[in-house]
């Protein structure tokens, strides 16, 4: 069992001596490569490391933007019906929850409730920064994901499950 992965990046001097492990070097020589680090439960440090793109780095204001970006771009009249949903940005998903969580809905469903009550505590919806950052290559691709990471936990919120947002390409 992996308790934790997170990716560094390396300089090598030239891909092709990874090439017996990984096969042919698909990138200019004298690139930063990315490594991701396995902890395993009984102690075991590990690596693989992938040909292609660096993920990206940004710091939490900037993260925190996109998210609020992402909110914005919310039709109104959806909007209306996102009541009592606190939007939280996290920097990793809960440790009883995959790695590579980008987002988690934790709440009741508005086609679940019978009513509301004035103690309730809101729904919250959280999206989680490290997976995002690890996930994409490049800022546009960042702006994406995050607005769809968004989008498909409101959906939760009005009750529509993964299978269906795969089908609307939100999964």
């Amino acid at each position: 069992m992996i308790r934790s992965s997170r990716h560094f990046r390396i300089r090598l001097d030239s891909p092709r001596r990874l090439a017996p492990l990984f096969g042919p070097p698909r990138v200019p020589d004298g690139g930063d490569y990315p490594v991701r680090l396995h902890l395993y439960a009984d102690g075991r440090l590990a690596a693989d490391a992938r040909m292609g793109p660096v993920p990206i780095e940004m710091d939490a204001d900037r993260f925190d933007e996109l998210v609020d970006r992402a909110l914005d771009e919310i039709p109104d009249e959806i909007a209306a019906f996102v009541e009592n949903v606190a939007v939280l940005v996290e920097e990793e998903p809960p440790e009883d929850e995959p790695d590579d969580l980008l987002g988690l809905y934790d709440g009741v469903a508005l086609t679940e409730r019978w009513g509301t009550s004035p103690m309730e505590l809101p729904d919250r919806i959280l999206i989680f920064r490290g997976p995002l950052l690890d996930l994409c290559d490049s800022e546009a691709e960042l702006v994406e994901e995050v607005r769809i990471t968004v989008v498909h936990e409101i959906a939760h919120h009005f009750g529509i499950d993964d299978d269906r947002l795969h089908d609307l390409g939100y999964a």
